[in-house]
């Protein structure tokens, strides 16, 4: 028998003085998505530090957390763990010096893990790959 589990994952909205949202384009195992800068929370990590861990991992930035912008209210199955229960925190993130974060376009092969600015106004949910992050995306588009 399997065992059912939650599997919480905290995203960051990281926003620039033009209203763009940073989005994160990954292949990973041959899978490409787009999705918001973010990941797993650790045993034994608190949200806000996983948070801050994600950004490090992926952009190698300090971020400091602001307001909680979206938690996930409905079911949402893994795509990647059909035992798991997603439950999904969005914050709103601020980094000091914006011009660190390095964008760049996408390899035609192999992983990666790049980033991009898109402005919540032309920001779509067609745009991200996972259910939870179209939902966030169409929050952003109409309140920004």
């Amino acid at each position: 028998m399997s065992v059912k589990q939650f599997n919480l994952r905290v995203y960051g909205l990281l926003f620039n003085e033009r209203n763009d949202v940073l989005l994160a384009d990954e292949r990973r195992n041959g899978y490409a998505y787009t999705k918001f800068p973010g990941g797993g929370l650790k045993w034994g990590e608190g949200i806000i530090d996983c948070l801050k861990r994600e950004f490090q991992e992926e952009l190698g930035i300090e971020i400091t957390a602001g307001d909680l912008y979206y938690l996930t209210d409905f079911f949402q199955q893994s795509a990647f763990a059909e035992n798991d229960q997603l439950i999904s925190v969005y914050y709103r993130v601020h980094v000091p010096d914006l011009s660190v974060i390095k964008c760049n376009p996408k390899p035609e092969t192999g992983d990666y893990e790049v980033f991009r600015w898109v402005n919540c106004e032309d920001l779509s949910p067609d745009q991200l790959t996972f259910p939870v992050d179209k939902v966030v995306a169409d929050k952003l588009s109409k309140t920004y």
